[in-house]
């Protein structure tokens, strides 16, 4: 029987073939045309990157002088795993059964849930997956959850109108989904919302959260959120969020 090999958690690094090889892949584009002179300087641009023996092993032209690169080394940075903190929402996931039996004893009342892609953001496989009733990965969308009202505005939806909607409706909780994030356009946007929402004066009356590729719960606190969802989340997580906010905070 072969013996596993003890994983040292203070110092930690990439696995390939074997146990701390270090082996990585990256890939990147240069403005520089196709050709042997493009792959040596990509070589190089991964050497400076810390990777021994670093490898092209794929190029393309991309045309008008870009080239785009896939390469391989070995990674010589090791991390301590065991001082690793982040940080998340800290609550224990209730199912969608159990969400509605939180609403029927402790709120009394049917949760309204707006949700949206804001400004430019076109992108609505995030907000569809967490609100529409198919949901996601067989996990049930809010819309379908009993004592809901979920209502997804879609996409490229203005923060202004969001949050009109929200007034009209009397939302208990907002959600945002940023996907597109170049430039990081979605943190002024997001900051936009907060502020609209202070001037209305409801900014302490609704939970707000948002959700997105490159959104963690550090960043949406920090933008004045009260929770941030990455990838690998389920309208489970945000409804168990929200329900169990609005009642810490009195909100039912």
């Amino acid at each position: 029987m072969t013996q596993v090999a003890k994983v040292d958690l203070t110092r930690i690094k990439p696995y390939g073939d074997t146990l701390n090889d270090g082996m990585v892949q990256t890939s990147f584009t240069l403005p520089v045309p196709y050709g042997d002179e493009a792959n040596e300087a990509a070589r190089l641009l991964a050497k400076k990157m810390g990777l021994e023996e670093p490898s092209v092993v794929y190029s393309k032209d991309l045309g008008v002088g870009y080239t785009y690169f896939i390469v391989y080394g070995k990674c010589i940075h090791t991390v301590d795993y065991t001082k690793i903190e982040v940080p998340k929402v800290d609550i224990e996931i209730m199912t969608k059964e159990e969400v509605e039996q939180f609403i029927k004893d402790n709120i009394k009342r049917n949760v309204v849930i707006v949700g949206a892609c804001t400004g430019t953001d076109a992108h609505t496989v995030g907000i569809d997956a967490i609100m529409n009733m198919k949901g996601y990965a067989g996990h049930f969308g809010l819309e379908r959850y009993e004592g809901m009202d979920a209502y997804n505005l879609g996409s490229q939806v203005p923060n202004e109108e969001l949050v009109a909607k929200a007034i009209e409706l009397d939302a208990d909780a907002i959600l945002v989904s940023q996907v597109v994030t170049q430039k990081d356009v979605h943190i002024p946007n997001l900051t936009e919302l907060v502020e609209l929402l202070e001037a209305e004066g409801i900014r302490d009356k609704v939970v707000l959260t948002c959700g997105g590729p490159r959104i963690s719960h550090e960043l949406a606190k920090e933008l004045g959120y009260d929770a941030g969802f990455g990838t690998g989340t389920f309208a489970e997580d945000v409804a168990t969020f929200t329900v169990m906010e609005m009642v810490k905070r009195g909100l039912v």
